[in-house]
């Protein structure tokens, strides 16, 4: 009867946390909605609408009853759209870039993270800012930012940090989307090339197909598997970064309660990549699950954003610009060199 009594009232409380997260849960899929309609009336990147309209409402995440929902849209939902990217990347599409593509994928990657934490030192900044700015950079942005922070050391900076690399990433990868092309077709890049640089450097996954099919079909292709070449290193460097953070949680914390070095979200991850290289999703089944990884991204920065304030922001300085612009600047310089010696 006692065992009885204290499984209701464990299931009790999960339940009352469930409606203490609801008021909060709806407050941010209303803040992502409005993003998201104003990405589409205006064309900007969606992510970057729900970072800013979630830090314009900064109030509404310290009011009490919203505060449970902000902190599981930051947590949980945000690291299920992460989990869900897997269902994109399919080994096949990957072997077929060759293995000089590969490699160059490989190499500008690792490089950029070392960029990262190189750049950071130099510039007065924390590891985790580094690692932050090279693997947003490196991978796949907004995304790849927000996996990497999951796995983080939580402290005061980690959210301010980390919404500086979502938003410097954004922006960033939006010039790229504009600029990059009008360079491919500068140097006289082929379609495989050009879509190779692209894929290679431009941060964002969709902001990588738009500005490869605006060179044609065959660099738009190009450019997707590349970039989706660059998603399927995800987990590896999540894992690598939890690794390399296990001992930096906190003396409070016992070995038993430090994050595990493989989270949920990245067996997720894996799992759905294994079935798409393995079994293959169907394309509605992909479709559906890209659209619910979109769905869940935007909320999780929409809440990322209502729990960092402008001021927090703006005292993150000049730095943090530097930093972002250097890692950029670094993979897109290093792909162009390796593509032109190769004689793109």
């Amino acid at each position: 009867m006692r065992a009885l009594m204290l499984r209701f009232l464990r299931q009790g409380g999960f339940v009352a946390s469930l409606l203490g997260a609801l008021p909060g849960f709806t407050t941010v899929v209303m803040i992502a909605l409005a993003a998201g309609f104003a990405a589409a009336q205006t064309g900007a990147p969606p992510m970057l609408c729900a970072l800013l309209l979630g830090t314009a409402l900064h109030y509404l995440s310290e009011e009490v009853r919203t505060v449970p929902g902000v902190a599981f849209c930051v947590t949980v939902v945000l690291r299920l759209g992460v989990g869900l990217l897997g269902a994109r990347v399919a080994a096949a599409e990957i072997v077929a870039l060759g293995w000089p593509s590969a490699l160059l994928v490989m190499a500008a990657v690792a490089s950029t993270l070392a960029c990262g934490l190189l750049l950071a030192r130099r510039l007065g900044l924390s590891r985790q800012m580094g690692v932050l700015a090279g693997g947003s950079t490196a991978i796949c942005g907004a995304s790849a930012a927000l996996a990497i922070a999951a796995v983080l050391p939580k402290n005061a900076e980690l959210e301010r940090d980390t919404l500086a690399a979502v938003v410097l990433a954004t922006l960033l990868s939006t010039v790229a989307m504009l600029l990059y092309p009008l360079a491919a077709r500068a140097l006289e890049l082929s379609p495989t090339a050009a879509g190779l640089f692209l894929g290679a450097t431009i941060h964002d996954v969709a902001q990588v197909v738009v500005a490869g099919y605006t060179l044609g079909p065959e660099a738009g292709n190009a450019a997707a598997i590349v970039k989706l070449s660059r998603v399927a290193l995800l987990a590896a460097v999540v894992a690598a970064v939890a690794f390399s953070f296990r001992d930096c949680h906190g003396d409070t914390e016992t070995a038993a309660r430090r994050p595990p070095i493989l989270p949920a979200f990245l067996v997720l991850f894996l799992l759905l990549a294994l079935i798409q290289s393995t079994l293959g999703l169907t394309p509605r089944v992909q479709s559906a699950l890209g659209e619910i990884s979109h769905a869940c991204l935007m909320v999780g920065v929409a809440a990322l954003g209502m729990k960092t304030s402008f001021a927090l922001l703006a005292r993150s300085g000049w730095r943090q610009v530097a930093l972002m612009l250097g890692t950029t600047a670094w993979i897109g310089a290093l792909v162009l060199a390796a593509i032109v010696w190769r004689g793109g």
